[in-house]
């Protein structure tokens, strides 16, 4: 904490004559703020080096699952915190894929406000990679592997946030709790719903920070923000074809290829019903209302009551902003087919997987009993799979509550931009502490609207994210957290 120079004191004598002036005159209490409760600003500047060596040193650990070894992440920051006075406890179910929690404790006057990030990754193929995906290549200002943006971002960004609030002593009225969770992408078993089911008095709070919205950067420059309030559920379904096994000379009607490739199709030509509900309806009005005249008419459209007019919407959004047509409805993807083993034999059974994002209300069994009526096919069974299913959440993330605003305010000030609320068309690890009333709200490093295209997005065979994003992101966390938690 920096000692009050003279130009600090001057502003006190200023706030004692103002505050007789003013009263409680805006001028008087923003001055009187700088010395009575906001806490010491950081020198950004001379912090990323820092922040970027924490960066690379967690990129660089490999935590691709499977089959994990996150433990090897947690070692890394547990080692950090222990230098910097951080109290933090480790977790796990099993001892490879570890969890660490952490607390900053405050006035106790307000309950905690939980940040957290996943350490596993998904898979890579390296032959694809530029540069080698655990390498955290810094080139032409980007830095390259992955984690990039799927969730070492978050990750750091939290981390960062919870060496400054102890190195500046912020004063806080809520405890801030950090979670490093394991086995986000598919094995969440390891990580947060083992610490819900198990250790959830460790990670109870009010409000949670994590993964799931963003900056949306175009053309090189921001034009808005994101913040997920609501996300879709992602659950399994198959498609079971059966028929006569037979020799490949004589083709047969009942050929189990045939029947199932014809139920793909008729599943992969079906678009749901549109269904708005509070966050996708605001995140659409927001929308239109900073976009180019084209797109804007487009997502006006595809709110309208008229049905042609919102069938006509729908089509533009489906073809050229996928995305965007994905929020609309829950949505299936065929993503796996399964048939034959050899070219001279006809396979008696055939199978295909869809990937089902439900709307936080859809009825599963009514939606199965959709899928199978668009199939229409006797010989075509379909179910769900054993898929693990994230629960749903009773309600959306509150726009008009205390941490949208803060977040909000954020956006404002560090990307001079407006913020919307989203609807995840993917799934966090925030599903199991929304199922428990924690309101939860989805942030994210800036991203290139171009880059997914080009094959730079999560999950892709490229990842990276700007250097310059990556600092401003740290300070967006870490101002959020602060003005969320700190003592008035």
């Amino acid at each position: 904490m920096k000692v009050l120079g003279a130009g600090v004191r001057g502003a006190w004598c200023g706030a004692a004559v103002l505050g007789a002036v003013l009263g409680a005159g805006v001028l008087g209490a923003e001055v009187l703020s700088a010395v009575q409760g906001a806490p010491a600003q950081p020198d950004w500047k001379a912090l990323e080096p820092e922040i970027m060596r924490h960066f690379q040193a967690i990129m660089r650990i490999d935590t691709r699952n499977p089959p994990g070894n996150e433990h090897l992440a947690v070692d890394y920051m547990k080692k950090v915190f222990d230098d910097a006075g951080i109290a933090g406890q480790v977790f796990a179910l099993d001892p490879n894929r570890s969890n660490i929690v952490a607390r900053i404790k405050g006035s106790g006057r307000k309950r905690p406000v939980l940040i957290m990030g996943h350490t596993d990754v998904v898979t890579v193929d390296e032959s694809k990679w530029k540069f080698p995906p655990f390498s955290a290549t810094r080139d032409g200002g980007w830095v390259y592997g992955r984690g990039a943006v799927d969730d070492k971002d978050n990750l750091t960004a939290a981390f960062e946030t919870m060496l400054l609030l102890k190195r500046f002593n912020v004063p806080l009225d809520r405890d801030v709790i950090f979670l490093s969770e394991s086995g986000e992408e598919g094995a969440s078993n390891f990580g947060m719903q083992f610490m819900v089911n198990q250790h959830y008095p460790e990670i109870d709070a009010e409000y949670c920070l994590a993964e799931g919205g963003g900056a949306i950067r175009i053309g090189g420059q921001v034009k808005y923000t994101t913040v997920e309030t609501l996300e879709k559920i992602p659950r399994g379904i198959e498609l079971v074809a059966h028929g006569i096994s037979g020799h490949g000379s004589i083709p047969l009607k009942s050929n189990a290829v045939v029947h199932l490739a014809s139920a793909v199709a008729k599943v992969g030509e079906w678009r749901p019903e549109i269904r708005f509900n509070e966050t996708t309806g605001s995140y659409f009005r927001g929308l239109a209302s900073i976009a180019s005249p084209e797109a804007a008419k487009y997502y006006r459209d595809v709110l309208s009551s008229d049905a042609k007019v919102r069938a006509t919407a729908d089509d533009w959004l489906f073809e050229h902003e996928p995305v965007h047509s994905s929020m609309l409805r829950t949505s299936v993807s065929p993503n796996i087919f399964q048939g034959g083993y050899r070219s001279n034999v006809i396979p008696s059974e055939a199978k295909a997987t869809l990937d089902v994002r439900a709307l936080p209300d859809e009825d599963p069994a009514k939606f199965l009993a959709q899928v199978k009526a668009v199939v229409d096919d006797p010989a075509v069974d379909v179910h769900f799979t054993g898929q693990n299913v994230r629960p749903a959440s009773a309600f959306d993330a509150r726009l008009d509550s205390e941490p949208y605003k803060v977040l909000e305010a954020a956006a404002k000030r560090i990307y001079n931009t407006v913020t919307l609320p989203k609807m995840e068309t993917g799934a966090t690890d925030m599903s199991p502490l929304r199922a428990r009333g924690v309101q939860c709200f989805g942030i994210g490093v800036a991203i290139d609207m171009e880059d997914g295209p080009k094959g730079y997005g999560m999950h892709s065979d490229q990842e990276r994210v700007l250097e310059s994003e990556l600092y401003r992101f740290v300070r967006y966390t870490y101002e959020s957290v602060v003005d969320l938690a700190r003592a008035r």
